[in-house]
């Protein structure tokens, strides 16, 4: 019987964070068991924001590559790839490009988002400006049923499927018109209060060292009107408290919310605990992460099998494309 088809990826603009892991990969990896699933790593994305600095992408496409594996994409259950290691993506991209009215870009959230974000970077790009015409190209190419996204993600994949009807209105029904599966996580906040984002730098990542972990959660931010260990704690506004939902049991989660209201624990002590869980939580990815560090062979073997396996999809895809664009002649 065949399987239902997900497809899903993550830009190379950074190395991946718990935010990242418990947004996106966790589930990820759940779904290899009902779904055929294809995953890639958007390094053709990352030139948006890092289009000067060549090095950092594909240095984070290695250590993103990693994360996949090491938090448990199988290769032999998955598709896992580079994404500009399948053009067809590029060739497609192109081709809704033509069709795409510049209204639709303007009006997706996330543009004038990323904009405040990344003040500092030259964004007034063709590139940045179209990248979603290239995400609908992504889930397009594959015919994907399925997009497993985050709610701040759903306007894209709302205008991939208006791009998808506005191709298949054109020249038929070629294209699939994906549907959402919604990821069942809370924004992780970052360790300044803010979201968790490679851009504001204020993420515990996959790939940080022991040390480097103690050293971010010890500094984290915790409730701002906690001056003194004797003052009563406010967890509901404590990003430590948050990530002890995640970390600790819900027994021990009441009692540290109790303990936290009545300065029974100060801050330092929950942040060591914390710490502690955090460590138990993360052991089997840790060391797979060590073993896939120290064989990077073995990963760009899978990035290589999971590619020609794309290919082979991407180019049935863009076949049928062709043929109901009109494009090429033969007599």
């Amino acid at each position: 019987m065949t399987r239902e088809r997900i497809l899903s990826g993550m830009q190379a603009s950074g190395r991946l964070h718990i935010g990242n892991y418990h947004g996106a990969l966790e589930n990820w990896v759940k779904l290899q068991d009902d779904y055929e699933c294809l995953y890639f790593i958007a390094d053709w994305h990352a030139l948006t924001t890092l289009f000067c600095e060549p090095g950092k992408i594909q240095e984070y496409t290695r250590e993103i590559a990693i994360d996949f594996m090491a938090c448990g994409l199988d290769p032999e259950r998955s598709t896992i790839f580079i994404q500009s290691e399948v053009l067809q993506h590029a060739e497609l991209c192109v081709i809704l490009g033509m069709i795409t009215p510049v209204p639709w870009l303007e009006r997706v959230p996330s543009y004038k988002d990323k904009k405040k974000e990344l003040a500092g970077k030259d964004l007034s790009s063709h590139g940045f400006l179209g990248y979603p015409v290239l995400q609908s190209a992504d889930i397009a190419i594959y015919r994907a049923d399925y997009v497993p996204v985050g709610e701040d993600q759903l306007p894209h994949l709302e205008l991939t499927r208006e791009i998808v009807r506005r191709f298949n209105h054109l020249y038929g029904a070629t294209l699939v018109e994906p549907q959402e599966i919604v990821t069942p996580a809370a924004a992780l906040p970052g360790l300044d209060g803010r979201k968790m984002s490679k851009s504001y730098d204020n993420a515990v990542y996959l790939s940080d060292g022991d040390e480097t972990v103690r050293k971010k959660l010890m500094s984290a931010v915790t409730d701002p009107q906690r001056q003194r260990r004797k003052d009563p704690g406010r967890p509901e506004v404590c990003n430590i408290h948050t990530y002890h939902k995640i970390y600790s049991s819900k027994r021990r989660l009441a009692e540290i919310e109790e303990q936290c209201r009545t300065a029974e624990i100060g801050c330092v002590d929950c942040k060591k605990e914390l710490i502690e869980r955090f460590f138990v939580h993360f052991a089997g990815i840790r060391q797979k992460r060590k073993e896939l560090s120290a064989d990077p062979g073995s990963v760009r073997a899978a990035l290589d099998q999971g590619a020609a396996r794309a290919r082979e999809v991407a180019e049935e895809t863009m076949a049928l494309v062709r043929k109901a664009a009109g494009l090429g002649w033969s007599p």
